[in-house]
């Protein structure tokens, strides 16, 4: 059986141009050796499988070479590579720097390349800060880490930092696709594209799933094949979900969760994996943003084809929804309940019914406009009788139009006033206190009546006629059980002075009553005397509120001048008030 060597290492690049996705590091290192310009001291830091160990050994093997030698020359005896995470002692470094002393016997440098440099100790960083700030000239030291925050930054202000970028999907993808027509492997794009995506910016990982999957599936690298062995779910699963979403379908999408449940996969990772569909799906909205999509010609072409069915609302609401089940999932003690009641709502977003929290009372214009139904109009009467204006002004029947929305309605043949009402902020209980309030205030605000009718009756009042009704009022008043009200209306005599009814109360408490009360009062007192321009005036007299008694003492005052014989009465049996 022939050995087998992996990819990884098969593949790994022997200069920089083989380097994929860090030109900008290649070119500077290039350019240092070319002009000599080369420190002593290197600092690769990045991400793990980017290229830091790679470029450190082509790096050494370059400065060592001088055009003579064959490109198989690996100088090996000049490179020195040592791992921290083992060598972390201060005896370790010690070692190291007695064996700097000594210069090269082939080439010209000799260079250490010291990975994990992160997991030196304390100790170790301070016996190594001298030797790293002043190498002997034929020694560069070459550090790589994972975690440069964890070394020390007396080490770091005496590096050439270099930072590794991650590898982007696109060029992980190009790479192996390289790599497969290397081994003679027909690979499918967007399988590819899926190995590249899992390896989350790491080459080395890469190369590592690729190798299992062509153990896997053999010559033929298909995206279903890619799928099932790394256990990912596909691109067609979250566009079959969608579809289901857009279409309301929630029993079909129920049971296709279940079947991915079946599967083996988990629901937070199936959640997840729909946000970031929706996401995608938005970045397909707009021309400029179509880049940021990582996916093959063929699946890019799904995407713009199922963005074109869905609004940006939609998807704003189902990132939410979705993001916010992620959240929950760790959390939650029934997750899958979690995740149907979350795939349930999203199926929930464009659906036509009804909808019991509707906003909307009134239909609006366009809505009849799309169903081609023409509203009918409606016609004013041209001539009202004062029995139906008298009708009409009917404190149960009055009725109110509410300008919101032009919808057709029924108008019965009476005249019907304009009234300007301010829409309520929030819904309130009707049995509350608030309710009652606000009811009061609205009937207040209903006096604001623009009357644009000039046959309203309007004909001469005299005192006599008024008192006679507005005593009539609160007779009736009194006889319904509204005593409170009743003994207002009785307690100031109303002055007729022109088309104003004055009223003079001893306190505001009298006049507030009284105003919320005014809507049915001046409805039967217009409609008794048959004059619509008649209105309230009423005011508060300080002096005549002084007149009465509220306090204890005040009453005895006035019971004591009404009968001086009560004083008598006080002293003789010790009485106190």
């Amino acid at each position: 059986m022939e050995h087998f060597v992996v990819s990884a290492r098969k593949y790994r690049p022997q200069t920089f141009k083989d380097v994929v996705g860090q030109q900008a590091i290649t070119n500077t290192l290039l350019n240092a050796i070319e002009n000599n310009h080369l420190a002593q001291a290197l600092l690769f830091t990045g991400p793990r499988g980017v290229g830091k160990t790679t470029c450190a050994r082509i790096l050494a093997k370059m400065i060592n070479s001088d055009g003579n030698t064959s490109e198989d020359e690996d100088f090996a005896f000049n490179i020195f590579e040592l791992d921290a995470a083992s060598n972390n002692s201060v005896d370790d470094i010690r070692s190291l720097t007695d064996q700097v002393r000594i210069p090269p016997q082939v080439g010209k440098y000799k260079v250490y390349i010291i990975d994990e440099v992160h997991m030196l100790s304390q100790a170790a960083f301070n016996a190594f800060l001298k030797t790293l700030e002043e190498p002997p000239k034929h020694c560069i030291f070459i550090l790589a880490t994972t975690e440069k925050h964890k070394i020390i930054p007396t080490i770091l202000s005496r590096c050439q930092i270099f930072d590794f970028k991650r590898i982007t999907v696109k060029d992980a993808k190009e790479y192996l696709k390289y790599i497969a027509e290397e081994q003679g492997i027909n690979a499918e794009d967007d399988a590819l594209h899926i190995i590249a995506q899992k390896a989350d910016g790491a080459m080395r990982d890469a190369l590592s799933i690729f190798d299992r999957v062509v153990s896997f599936s053999g010559k033929n690298l298909t995206r279903q094949a890619v799928t099932e062995n790394l256990n990912v779910l596909d691109y067609e699963t979250y566009f079959e979900s969608t579809d289901l979403i857009l279409e309301n379908k929630i029993p079909e999408l129920l049971v296709q969760f279940n079947t991915i449940l079946s599967k083996g996969f988990d629901g937070h990772h199936y959640i997840a994996g729909l946000a970031s569909h929706f996401r995608d799906l938005m970045v397909c909205k707009n021309q400029s943003t179509i880049d940021l999509l990582e996916v093959g010609e063929e699946t890019q072409q799904k995407y713009v084809e199922q963005c074109l069915k869905t609004s940006n609302a939609f998807l704003m609401k189902g990132i939410e929804l979705a993001n916010d089940c992620d959240l929950k999932y760790k959390t939650s003690k029934n997750q899958r309940l979690l995740v149907e009641l979350t795939l349930m709502q999203l199926a929930s977003i464009t659906y036509d019914g009804e909808k019991k929290n509707s906003k909307h009372f009134i239909i609006p214009p366009a809505y009849f406009e799309a169903k081609g139904i023409t509203p009918v109009p409606v016609s004013k009467p041209e001539t009202v009788q004062k029995e139906q204006v008298a009708q009409a002004e009917q404190p149960q029947e009055m009725e109110t139009v509410i300008e919101e929305e032009p919808v057709a309605t029924a108008v019965k043949p009476a005249v019907i006033p304009k009234i300007s009402i301010d829409r309520a902020k929030s819904a309130t209980s009707g049995l509350s206190l608030k309710s009652i309030k606000e009811k009061k205030e609205h009937q207040i605000r209903q006096m604001d009546v623009i009357i644009d009718e000039e046959e309203l009756p309007r004909e001469p009042v005299n005192q006599e006629e008024l008192t006679e009704a507005w005593n009539a009022y609160a007779l009736s008043m009194d006889k319904k059980g509204e005593k409170i009200m009743a003994s207002i209306l009785q307690m100031a005599e109303p002055k007729l002075v022109g088309t104003a009814i004055q009223l003079e109360y001893s306190n505001q408490t009298n006049k507030i009553e009284l105003e919320r009360a005014q809507y049915p009062l001046l409805s039967y007192l217009r409609r008794t005397l048959k004059n619509y321009d008649l209105y309230l005036e009423i005011t508060v007299n300080e002096e005549v509120a002084k007149k009465y008694a509220f306090t204890p003492q005040e009453k005895y005052e006035k019971l004591k001048e009404k009968n001086p014989n009560i004083e008598l009465l006080k002293k003789t049996f010790g009485l106190d008030v």
